[in-house]
C-alpha cells in the first residue's frame, strides 16, 4: 500500500508543546545525570537533521516530488523536536538552542563537509541509492523511536514523557514513510536488496555515529538498550527490519548492543 503524502502534509506540522512549561517544569524537577546527557545527545541529533537533508538532496532521490515532499515536512518536524528539546536543556540550565547547534556542527570538520560529495556519487554510481536511503531512515526511525520510548521509561519524569510521546507520534509518521517505500523499492528489485543489504552490513552505524563523539554514542546505547528491557527493544527493531524484502538476519541492532551495551 503507497503512503499518502499528502495526509502528512495535512496534518503533520510544527510540534505542539507550548502548553508544557518545559524550562520550569525541568528547573523544579530536574532529570537524573544519566537521563539528562542522553537527552543532550538526542537534542544534538535532532538538531542535526538539516545537514543529511542537505546530503540527500544532493542524489537522485529529488528527482521524486513525493520523496521531496516527505522530507520537506520530515525536517520542518524534526527541526522543532530538537527546538522543544533545546527548552529542557535551558531548564537545566545547559548550552542549548542555536549557539549549541553551531557549536555541534563547528567540531564536524572535513569530513562533514565531503558528506554530499560522497552521496552525490554513491548516486551517480549506484542506480539502487534511493532503496538503501528508505531502508536506512527507515532503521535510524525505528531506533530513534524505540529510543525515546527507553528514555520515557528510565527517566519517569511526567513532562517529559508527555514531551516524548509527543514526538513519538511524529516519528511514528515517519517511519511509515521510510518503511512502506523501502518495502516497496526492496521488493520489486533484486539488486536493490543486494545493494542494500551490502551498504547496510558494512556502513550503517547507530543514530548520531560522528556528530557526536564516540564515547557520547556508546553511553547512549548502554543506557538505552541496556539490560532485559532494552534487549527487547533492540530485538524489535530486529524484527522489523527482518521483515524487510532482503534483509532479515542482519541484526544490525543486536550486534550494536553486544559491542556496547551487553
Amino acid at each position: 500500500m503507497a503512503f499518502d503524502v499528502d495526509t502528512l502534509v495535512r496534518h503533520g506540522g510544527r510540534l505542539e508543546y507550548d502548553d508544557l512549561d518545559l524550562v520550569a517544569s525541568f528547573r523544579d524537577r530536574p532529570l537524573d545525570a544519566d537521563a539528562l546527557r542522553c537527552l543532550r545527545y538526542m537534542h544534538d541529533i535532532e538538531s542535526h537533521t538539516v545537514c543529511y537533508l542537505r546530503d540527500v538532496l544532493v542524489t537522485r532521490a529529488h528527482r521524486d516530488p513525493d520523496i521531496t515532499t516527505f522530507m520537506t515536512v520530515w525536517n520542518y518536524e524534526e527541526h522543532f523536536h530538537g527546538e522543544a528539546l533545546s527548552q529542557v536543556l535551558a531548564g537545566h540550565g545547559e548550552l542549548s538552542g542555536r549557539p549549541r547547534v553551531a557549536s555541534t556542527r563547528a567540531r564536524r570538520g572535513r569530513r562533514d563537509r565531503l558528506r554530499p560529495l560522497a552521496f552525490m556519487v554513491g548516486s551517480a554510481l549506484i542506480k539502487d541509492f534511493t532503496a538503501v536511503h528508505m531502508a536506512w531512515g527507515a532503521i535510524n526511525e525505528w531506533t530513534t523511536q524505540a529510543g525515546y520510548a527507553r528514555l520515557s521509561a528510565r527517566a519517569a519524569h511526567p513532562v517529559l514523557t508527555e514531551l516524548l510521546g509527543r514526538i513519538m507520534r511524529q516519528e511514528g509518521r515517519h517511519i511509515d514513510y521510510y518503511s512502506t517505500e523501502a518495502r516497496a523499492r526492496l521488493g520489486t528489485s533484486a539488486s536493490a536488496r543486494r545493494v542494500t543489504r551490502l551498504a547496510l552490513r558494512r556502513f550503517w552505524g547507530p543514530v548520531g555515529t560522528g556528530v557526536r563523539p564516540e564515547e557520547e554514542t556508546a553511553f547512549v546505547i548502554r543506557y538505552l538498550f541496556g539490560g532485559a528491557d532494552g534487549a527487547g527493544a533492540a530485538a524489535r527493531i530486529d524484527r522489523n527490519v527482518d521483515r524487510l524484502p532482503g534483509l532479515d538476519g542482519l541484526k544490525l541492532i543486536g550486534r550494536v548492543r553486544d559491542a556496547y551495551a551487553a
